[in-house]
């Protein structure tokens, strides 16, 4: 299993990617064996992190699950969000899975 973030402030600064370095860093977790591309996240959890809008979310997720299941229909993604309308189309654009997590609360 590979992670990938489209957010810019995740909590692993490695995995946070735009489309270029998705591919590439999908391609090499796929050559080393993973099956499932999971958490491809666009709105951070981290403590003290903004929250995004659902267009900003969006705005970031369905590019690269476009590109990655376009480059690479064999791999097995996921997206993370909490909103239907994030999953739903992501799901369309290429994703397999939704992971469900709550929304944070505000602090």
């Amino acid at each position: 299993m590979g992670i990938l973030n489209a957010t810019p402030d995740s909590f692993h600064s490695a995995s946070r990617v735009e489309v270029d370095a998705a591919l590439h860093w999908v391609e090499q977790m796929l050559a080393e064996g993973a099956a499932i591309i999971d958490f491809i996240g666009g709105m951070s959890t981290r403590p003290g992190a903004e929250e995004a809008s659902a267009d900003e979310e969006l705005q970031r997720v369905l590019p690269v699950v476009s590109a990655v299941h376009a480059r690479f229909p064999e791999a097995l993604l996921s997206v993370d969000t909490y909103r239907s309308r994030v999953a739903k189309e992501a799901v369309e654009a290429g994703a397999q899975h939704r992971e469900r997590h709550r929304r944070r609360s505000a602090r």
